[in-house]
């Protein structure tokens, strides 16, 4: 029978004891397989152990003494100076699941041979405690504090609290309601979801729409337990937007931008995000500080983001708030 066991990038980093940074290297520079399950990156034990047999025989042709002919004619290693190296890059983990990021992350690598982008998927307050557990050196977030009305510097002061920290305006964007093609359930606002007889498709717990749609929720006096569907959740505006065009449910919360990418689905805006980065200010982080500002007010990144459908750029480099 064979070996269907798969492990996620923590796992194998305790599994080869290595750093997680490491992990997303080695997958990066194509020396370890991986395949995508939802935001969460997996390998494979069969994929693990074949890298682990490459490492084995390349540490013994290393042990070998070159000097002995016979070994020569076996084995004669390639010259340094043929393998291309970038060990002085500098791992830099982006996280966050816009598709900007993936855009910005490119930018990162093309401006400077010294940083090394690395792309890491997840909600916007799951990104903001991967900062604090120092897990990421960029994060994106869009998180709502329904009682000022403020995105995401009401959260960051919390999670960050002690910490020096920049935060720059990426974009702004569209969020409310996914319907089904000519609104049958006639939404037109947040109070719209105590209708009766109204199923819903959520988001997972601490990305920027289940925040947006639990504040609302708290702020128009609905009880979540009340709503069909609150408890299934997907992990991305598409599948929410998918299941709404699919019938299996009859509304959901994401952003404007998604619901043109799905046929068979309306979309109802309710209210402007704010889409921001945020850095902390340490001494090692002054070069990818001043990067991440020229690339965001760079011509070359307006023109690109400005091409896809449902972003506003107006602020994008800008510096919101600083400690």
């Amino acid at each position: 029978m064979s070996d269907n066991t798969s492990y996620t990038t923590e796992e194998v980093a305790q599994l080869l004891k290595i750093s997680k940074l490491k992990v997303y290297d080695l997958i990066k520079k194509g020396e370890l397989s991986s395949y995508r399950v939802g935001k969460q990156m997996r390998v494979d034990s069969s994929d693990l152990e074949m890298y682990k047999q490459q490492s084995r025989e390349s540490s013994g042709r290393q042990a070998y003494n070159y000097s002995s002919p016979a070994l020569a004619q076996v084995y004669t290693p390639a010259p340094a100076a043929a393998v291309p190296l970038r060990s002085s890059a500098r791992d830099i983990v982006i996280t966050g699941q816009d598709i900007s990021l993936d855009i910005l992350a490119q930018h990162l690598e093309k401006h400077s041979s010294s940083l090394r982008p690395l792309r890491s998927y997840a909600g916007s307050l799951d990104s903001l405690i991967s900062m604090y557990r120092g897990e990421s050196d960029i994060v994106s977030t869009h998180l709502l504090d329904g009682d000022t009305g403020e995105f995401n510097i009401p959260y960051i002061r919390k999670l960050l609290v002690g910490s020096s920290y920049m935060v720059v305006r990426l974009l702004g964007r569209e969020a409310g309601l996914y319907v089904r093609k000519g609104n049958p359930k006639k939404l037109s606002s947040w109070k719209d979801l105590n209708q009766p007889d109204l199923k819903l498709v959520n988001r997972e717990r601490g990305s920027g729409a289940r925040v947006l749609l639990d504040e609302q929720l708290r702020l128009n006096g609905i009880k979540a337990s009340q709503i069909e569907g609150y408890t299934n959740e997907e992990i991305s505006h598409l599948t929410v937007a998918g299941k709404v065009a699919r019938g299996e449910a009859d509304v959901g919360v994401g952003n404007e931008k998604s619901a043109r990418m799905v046929d068979g689905v309306d979309f109802i805006p309710l209210i402007h995000e704010k889409y921001d980065l945020v850095m902390l200010k340490r001494p090692e982080n002054q070069e990818l500080i001043s990067a991440l500002l020229e690339i965001c007010r760079s011509k070359a990144l307006h023109d690109e983001l400005g091409s896809l459908y449902g972003y506003d750029l107006t602020e994008t480099g800008t510096i919101i708030y600083e400690t």
